[in-house]
């Protein structure tokens, strides 16, 4: 027997920190993030600032594991270091935080620049210039410093 819409209970209006806390379920943020959101939704200010830092306090929101997290995910996506700290920056996170996620992230950038030139490239790239500076220019794009870009764009998988 299904409930009639009249035999429903009223629900009652989530808490600032309820609502922060349903974001933080779904997936990580950032402080500022999780403040924009919950102003959004029509949240005053000040109590979005204190259910956030209230979540921090407990464990719940971690600028530091938003920021380990936001690295893996755009790294593993094909984004360079520049691009990644410059997302980091939208999210408030230019400063500490977000310098020591990327120096603890232990991927190569130059192999995910390599990586990245064979998926959309594939083979015979170092024949054809065109082709190569698409790949140096795509490889710009995505945040990737020139000793990267030099070395994707040229890598020969037969010298190694």
């Amino acid at each position: 027997m299904t409930d009639s819409p009249s035999r429903r209970r009223p629900r009652t209006p989530q808490t600032p920190v309820q609502r922060a806390l349903g974001l933080l379920v779904r997936r990580e943020h950032s402080r500022k993030e999780l403040a924009r959101k919950l102003a959004a939704r029509g949240v005053d200010a000040e109590e979005a600032s204190a259910a956030v830092e209230r979540l921090a306090g407990e464990g719940w929101q971690s600028d530091e594991r938003f920021a380990e997290f936001l690295v893996r995910n755009r790294a593993s996506a094909g984004y360079g270091p520049r691009y990644i700290q410059a997302e980091l920056a939208t999210h408030g996170l230019a400063g500490e935080v977000g310098r020591a996620a990327l120096e603890a992230f232990e991927g190569d950038w130059t192999q995910i620049a390599r990586d990245l030139v064979a998926r959309r490239f594939g083979a015979g790239l170092a024949e054809d210039p065109v082709r190569r500076r698409k790949a140096a220019d795509l490889l710009a794009r995505r945040g990737f410093d020139a000793d990267a870009i030099r070395a994707a764009t040229r890598w020969d998988p037969d010298e190694f």
